[in-house]
């Protein structure tokens, strides 16, 4: 059950209408390559909605044909999620409205073709701000980061898009429609059918649109690039700043001096953030609601952790300017593995206190798996979150490397579940990682899953390859 036949295509094509469908191989073309390009997939009709009444005419005709369907938004997921093999690929990336924006409730209302930036641009339009943000926010969708439970830089103070998610529309594997665009903070009235469709992988249904939280604008903030001898102290730095600052850190991003020589050697306008080259670096961001109180607090800290030898180094960012100079060679840190030939890419989470021993672990059993490996460690750090990534050894074949990942990533993940982490922190399973999990969850959970998606979508038409 993958392709339509003639005459589901031809249903498909009438209910889409005139600019609601392409079967050009040429205008479908880019839509079929994840970003790693790991994935090229192939898809005999696309559709394009504009609507929720029209998404729900077209997946109705699926379930009558029992065609199945890929959904998918910005296309910047990186397990293969998104990807057709012969499913009608359906792009939700037309529906662009702000359908509304309610400052004194804190939340507004957007469909899930709008990107991550235009929400953020929209609530900001309002003295209002959406806190969560990624590298691929301009092209990523709310559909798709909603889909995927994405994180992003702010999980620390605001939490995962599951936190900012207060009310859902989305179109079910039968064609009906789930209102649930609400408002509420609290409706304590049973099972809170959202969360379902939080992190599904576009499995249990279509999202069309999402009721978001929004947050203060902040009055002050303060960035600062530190320098580190190991992550233990990094874990210590943290603990301090949550500690002094009462909650006021947004972001604390830990990178490898490594990860930083490739974004040095191969991303253009970057320069070494430090007088110093140390092992570790930290990319910290305090915000506060009372002017010049962030500036002021990061000093301290900084101040004091430099006096006691916590920190080796450190530059306060002074302009906007500098504090841009700092992100970018955060978020280019998987774009500057491109030229040094790509590698086994992983994205797991562990408690944040044992984060130090899963590192010097994980760094142990690389080497005695692959020796000569080069491993890029990098990410949220204040949630748990490392995207752990082995590049391959300089001079070795790269083909056999790649051609390893499986059991590489293996070798990563079962450190992982020793330190009673995840296989995906915000990435989602996708084809890439379906089958591995089976190693790593539980019977029942692995039934319960099952068990959900059965009675939501018994004929398996949405993503079939994606979960269990």
């Amino acid at each position: 059950m993958t392709s339509p036949s003639p005459e589901a295509s031809n249903s498909l094509k009438v209910a889409a209408g005139p600019g609601g469908w392409t079967d050009d191989p040429a205008e479908i073309a880019p839509w079929l390559k994840e970003w790693r390009n790991r994935w090229s997939g192939h898809t005999p009709l696309m559709l394009t909605p504009r609507s929720t009444d029209e998404v729900a005419r077209l997946v109705r005709i699926c379930a009558e044909h029992q065609v199945a369907i890929v959904p998918q938004g910005g296309a910047t997921g990186l397990v293969g999620g998104q990807v057709p093999f012969g499913e009608v690929l359906l792009s939700l990336r037309k529906m662009r409205a702000v359908r509304d924006v309610t400052p004194l409730d804190d939340a507004m209302t957007v469909e899930a073709g709008v990107t991550l930036l235009e929400a953020q641009q929209a609530a900001a339009a309002a003295g209002r701000m959406f806190p969560l943000s990624l590298a691929a926010e301009g092209s990523a969708t709310i559909g798709g980061v909603i889909s995927t439970n994405a994180g992003g830089t702010a999980v620390i103070r605001y939490g995962v898009m599951r936190d900012l998610v207060l009310g859902i529309e989305a179109v079910l594997p039968n064609g009906e429609i789930f209102r649930g665009l609400k408002r509420l903070r609290k409706d304590n009235t049973g099972y809170d059918l959202k969360q379902l469709l939080i992190g599904a992988e576009g499995t249990l249904g279509v999202v069309t649109a999402a009721t978001l939280k929004l947050f203060p604008v902040m009055r002050s903030r303060a960035t600062a690039m530190v320098g580190l001898e190991s992550a233990r102290d990094a874990i210590e730095l943290l603990a301090r700043a949550k500690a002094e600052t009462g909650g006021g850190v947004e972001a604390f991003e830990l990178m490898k001096r490594i990860g930083m020589e490739f974004v040095l050697r191969n991303i253009p306008d970057t320069r070494e953030p430090l007088e110093s080259t140390p092992p570790w670096y930290v990319l910290i961001e305090l915000v506060s609601g009372e002017p010049g109180a962030a500036e002021v607090g990061l000093e301290r800290i900084l101040t004091a952790a430099f006096e006691e030898g916590l920190i080796v180094d450190a530059a306060i960012a002074r302009t906007d300017s500098q504090r841009a100079d700092f992100w970018k060679v955060r978020e280019e840190q998987s774009a500057a593995q491109k030229p040094e030939g790509g590698g086994w890419k992983h994205d797991v989470s562990v408690p944040v206190s044992r984060i130090a021993d899963f590192l010097d672990e994980a760094a142990a059993a690389v080497q005695a798996f692959e020796p000569g490996a080069r491993v890029s460690a990098f990410g949220h750090v204040g949630d748990g979150n490392m995207h752990y990534d082995v590049l391959c050894p300089p001079g070795a074949d790269h083909a056999a490397f790649i051609g390893r990942w499986a059991e590489g990533s293996q070798v990563v993940h079962d450190v992982v579940a020793r330190y009673d982490g995840s296989i995906s922190a915000e990435h989602g399973l996708g084809r890439l990682k379906t089958d591995e999990a089976r190693r790593y969850k539980t019977p029942l959970e692995i039934a319960t899953m099952k068990a959900v998606r059965e009675a939501i979508d018994p004929q398996r038409i949405m993503n079939p390859a994606v979960l269990f």
